[in-house]
């Protein structure tokens, strides 16, 4: 079994088009198999078995309920950061004006 930053590295080789050997080709494979295993098994310990279909549609309104809830949250803290360069530029002119005086 390779290690995980091995399989990162041949993953990097094999998506930058290097050629990689048989050997290569096989790690590489068992370390794509190993991350699926890991990935299905998270998946399958983390499915929410109250979902069903007759529940989906107050699942989904939810769901969009909070995307909308994080994206104003988003584009709140995004104009306060707008602000806040804003008045940094002005602090920095004001020194600059300073240290000139």
């Amino acid at each position: 079994m390779i290690s995980d930053e091995m399989g990162k590295q041949l993953h990097n080789r094999s998506t930058l088009g290097y050629q990689l050997t048989n050997k290569e080709k096989e790690q590489l494979e068992v370390w794509y198999a190993k991350l699926d295993a890991i990935e299905s098994k998270l998946l399958g310990d983390n499915a929410d078995s109250q979902i069903t279909s007759a529940n989906l549609p107050d699942q989904i309104e939810a769901s969009l309920n909070q995307l909308t809830f994080v994206t104003q949250r988003i584009q709140q803290i995004s104009s306060e950061n707008d602000d806040l360069r804003q008045q940094i530029s002005v602090l920095r002119q004001q020194l600059t004006a300073r240290r000139s005086a």
